[in-house]
């Protein structure tokens, strides 16, 4: 009995152990861990318990120090995890980035990797407040700063790494962008006249009148904060780090849309709406605005404009050309309506 009690005194939970199964029963299997020392591990613990059988050999984790017949507990899945997590520290070197699950908060982040503790000291973990508590559960990635093989710790900072691809982030973006770029960014920060767009990481901005063809109070009546759209890059700064954006320049410009529909030749009707030395503005009925110069209404030379139309009458008027890119259209007068 004194041979048993000290098997089960020198058996921790948690503690890894390699063994074989020596018999195979309903509910489970025995596992000899070494010496007298025999574990139960139950058929729930296995993947496969049909493929199970007597001579087999791996490694299990303790999990409880006597059960209910008086055995030792183990589990292989808990084991297989734990050495891969094992394989997986023994491959980080100092600089090496991977991902950990912290478990808890203890000056830090703390984690196991195996049968290695990881931790990541508060200071490392953000450049900005954050409740450490609520990333514990949450897959993280960090970088390797301490590396201590003998005590199986690894130290890590996750705000090192953040920083570096901030870097790495800013260096591509500086030698990629250039005028007349699209680029896909996320909305910010609103502002009175303007809105932050994240473009890569990178801030730039968009101004109010920028936005749309047409006139608008707010930036808000065209963007929503955290929506992703396609900008254009309208001016570039390289040595101040400023790039201004626009959403306008990628749409169609109604006025541009306007002129394309019309038709060089056609009459249409429309109203003076202001006189110039030279002739007068006429605003179609689309919407559209030309210049109807004074000799398609006379051949005098010191004729005046006011003398054959005035702001608010009614004309006919032929198209003579059209220029949309230009946003221009000369017209010709045909008669008063």
């Amino acid at each position: 009995m004194a041979a048993v009690e000290s098997t089960f005194l020198n058996t921790k939970s948690g503690e890894l152990h390699s063994g074989v199964v020596v018999i195979k029963r309903e509910d489970g299997v025995v596992f000899n861990i070494g010496g007298k020392r025999d574990a139960f591990i139950p058929k729930s613990d296995f993947e496969d318990f049909d493929e199970v059988k007597i001579g087999d050999r791996f490694k299990v984790v303790i999990t409880k120090s006597r059960n209910e017949e008086g055995m030792i507990e183990a589990s292989k899945s808990r084991a297989d995890v734990i050495s891969i997590g094992i394989q997986n520290a023994q491959k980080i070197r100092l600089g090496s980035v991977f991902t950990f699950v912290p478990t808890e908060v203890r000056h830090g982040l703390v984690s196991k990797m195996g049968d290695y503790d990881i931790f990541v000291p508060k200071d490392e973990v953000t450049e900005h407040f954050v409740d450490m508590r609520s990333l514990v559960g949450k897959q993280q990635e960090a970088i390797a700063t301490e590396i201590n093989r003998d005590e199986k710790q690894i130290v890590a900072s996750i705000k090192l790494l953040k920083q570096q691809e901030r870097e790495k982030n800013e260096k591509l973006f500086w030698s990629s962008i250039f005028i007349n770029k699209i680029v896909k960014g996320v909305v910010k920060k609103m502002l009175p006249y303007g809105a932050f767009v994240e473009v890569d990481g990178i801030d730039c901005f968009v101004h109010i009148s920028d936005l749309s063809y047409s006139r608008i109070d707010s930036p808000s009546e065209v963007l929503k904060e955290g929506e992703t759209l396609n900008f254009k890059v309208i001016e570039l700064n390289r040595d101040a780090k400023k790039v201004k954006l626009g959403l306008k320049q990628i749409l169609t410009d109604p006025l541009v849309q306007k002129i394309d529909e019309i038709l060089v030749g056609a009459v249409y009707d429309g109203e003076v709406v202001k006189l110039l030395s030279f002739g007068a503005i006429v605003k179609l009925q689309n919407g559209v605005s030309g210049l109807m110069h004074i000799s398609t209404l006379t051949e005098r030379r010191d004729a005046a404009m006011h003398e054959f139309v005035h702001v608010g009458d009614k004309v006919k008027v032929r198209v003579l050309s059209k220029d949309a890119e230009n946003k221009k259209l000369s017209l010709a007068f045909v008669q008063k309506m």
